[in-house]
């Protein structure tokens, strides 16, 4: 052998041979899958080789304005073809994605953009027109690039996405990418007040793509085509699409939900594996079109964020798809992180998380940092190497979430004596009334039986007499009897529910505070209503 083949490799070389990268997954796809069929919107199309080429000159462009590792590139998109080629772009380049959620208000886009101090920002036109989105970045120096889709008139003299992949170099750009190095800042929901921006490593998410292709049964034979249809600026389908690409399955972008289109969409490019919300596979199954759609191509449905009501899931099975698995994460513990598994789902009913994936391990643990064994009820606990780095800029914070070696999720739960997690409740949701402890969620699932209720929350508000007071607050189905009351459904909840978990007031709402992904947030209530039963109600 050669002398110089044995002498040590220069460190600019050496990060390049055994780094953990997001961009690489791309890369080597494209190696091995290049004329496949990578990403599907509408009408548009993109291969392997064209999303790789069109992702190498995004980056490259990145560099060329000067910025360098760690430098924050935010994102206010909706889904779509564009959007994957600048995330993967931003990635290449070695710097940091910020995705952001386009629902949010001005002021917390604001928060955001300061807080994760980005100064370029990739938005869609029809986003960027609206004026107080302007005046945020002009008011704070930041540049935008446009996302330019069909029927959008983007305005002269801003660059564009569509633009900026037209020309450039398309060879994978040679930049310095340590696998620990951060690759993502990405803001909590906001159930539980102010966002926090969640740091996660190259080597954290990328750590879960291969137990997700094994969890769910992909493979680079089995050719799936992926849905997405939940927003890609969430970790759960942002984890669905890496995954999907690292195995070389097409994914199909959806802008959105609707229920006929989602059918379309299955039948017409013949959608193997689909993820989305309880909520969301119940309006497919129930859409009139369903049973003129050809729905045979779907092998797994994997439901997510909410347990699944046991009528709905069984219904699901026999009439919609043979195999539905729950995947459950969060965004400071990149999913998925649990899995109740296809052949639990007429086993088991109720809020199971099931088992740890095969990345990380899960437990059960107590105020002073002991583990329960079976049947004990704690704060559900995780490690592995999908963790986040920490909060950024919340060093307190990332310590109260990281103490005793574990993350710690906010969640209460159990292992039942089969080491199957139980979820009971947000840690924050459990309502103490009257010297005793009841689940939100336990009120909740009894709520959701009734046939007139469309969605429930219950919370704890300030009570005289019982501390906090159980209270229900609920959307009507469109099609609930005129008559339907909350005496009607506090005589429901006593068939189902001990005295005291009977909600002391029932609330009815036209609509309940939700994220864009479909959590409620229950601190909205708590704020709004906190004075209720002060106010005599």
């Amino acid at each position: 052998m050669p002398a110089a083949a044995t002498g040590p490799v220069p460190p600019q070389f050496h990060s390049r041979i055994s780094r953990i990268a997001l961009g690489d997954v791309i890369h080597r796809s494209a190696r091995r899958f290049g004329a496949r069929t990578a990403l599907i919107e509408g009408e548009h199309r993109m291969t392997y080789g064209e999303l790789d080429a069109a992702s190498n000159r995004f980056a490259h462009h990145l560099l060329g304005l000067g910025l360098a590792s760690g430098d924050r590139v935010g994102m206010l998109c909706n889904n779509s073809i564009q959007m994957v080629v600048a995330m993967l772009g931003i990635q290449k380049a070695g710097l940091v994605w910020v995705p952001i959620n386009t629902a949010l208000a001005v002021e917390a886009v604001g928060y955001i953009l300061a807080h994760a101090g980005v100064r370029h920002i990739v938005i869609d036109t029809a986003l960027h027109a609206k004026p107080e989105l302007r005046d945020l970045f002009d008011a704070n120096g930041i540049a935008p690039m446009l996302c330019v889709l069909d029927g959008d008139t983007p305005p002269a003299g801003l660059p564009t996405v569509p633009q900026v992949i037209s020309q450039g170099p398309t060879t994978l750009p040679d930049v310095h990418i340590d696998s620990t190095q951060l690759a993502l800042i990405m803001y909590t929901s906001g159930t539980t007040g102010r966002q926090k921006g969640v740091m996660h490593s190259h080597a954290s998410v990328h750590s879960v793509l291969l137990s997700n292709m094994v969890e769910w049964g992909s493979s680079p034979e089995r050719a799936d085509v992926w849905s997405a249809v939940l927003p890609l600026f969430h970790c759960g389908q942002h984890t669905v699409a890496m995954s999907a690409l690292a195995v070389g399955g097409s994914l199909v972008v959806l802008r959105g939900f609707d229920p006929g289109a989602m059918l379309a969409a299955i039948e017409r490019h013949r959608i193997t594996v689909t993820v989305g919300l309880p909520m969301m596979y119940g309006a497919l199954l129930a859409h009139p079109q369903r049973a003129t759609r050809d729905l045979s191509s779907l092998r797994l449905c994997v439901y997510a964020m909410a347990p699944m009501s046991r009528s709905l899931l069984l219904r699901l099975l026999e009439e919609f798809c043979p195999n539905f698995a729950l995947a459950s994460g969060q965004t400071e513990m990149y999913p998925g992180a649990t899995i109740f598994e296809t052949h639990e789902q007429r086993r088991r009913f109720g809020s199971y998380w099931g088992v740890a994936t095969l990345v990380n391990e899960v437990a059960v643990m107590d105020d002073d940092g002991a583990l329960l064994g079976p049947e004990q009820v704690g704060e559900i606990v995780f490690r592995g190497p999908n963790v986040m780095l920490g909060y950024y800029n919340d060093p307190e914070a990332t310590a109260h979430a990281q103490r005793f070696g574990w993350h710690h999720s906010g969640d209460l739960g159990k292992l039942d004596a089969d080491g199957q997690l139980v979820f009971l409740d947000r840690l924050k949701d459990m309502v103490k009334s009257g010297g005793e402890n009841v689940p939100s969620i336990k009120v909740e699932e009894v709520l959701l039986r009734h046939p007139a209720v469309l969605n429930a929350a219950v919370v704890g508000l300030p009570h005289e007499r019982w501390g906090e007071a159980i209270t229900a607050f609920v959307t009507r189905r469109p099609d609930a009897p005129a008559d339907f009351e909350e005496a009607a459904l506090i005589a429901h909840c006593k068939e189902h529910l001990g005295g005291f978990e009977v909600p002391k007031q029932v609330v009815f709402l036209s609509a309940l505070p939700m994220t864009s992904t479909g959590k409620i947030q229950k601190f909205e209530l708590r704020r709004a209503h906190h004075d209720h039963y002060q106010r005599g109600g």
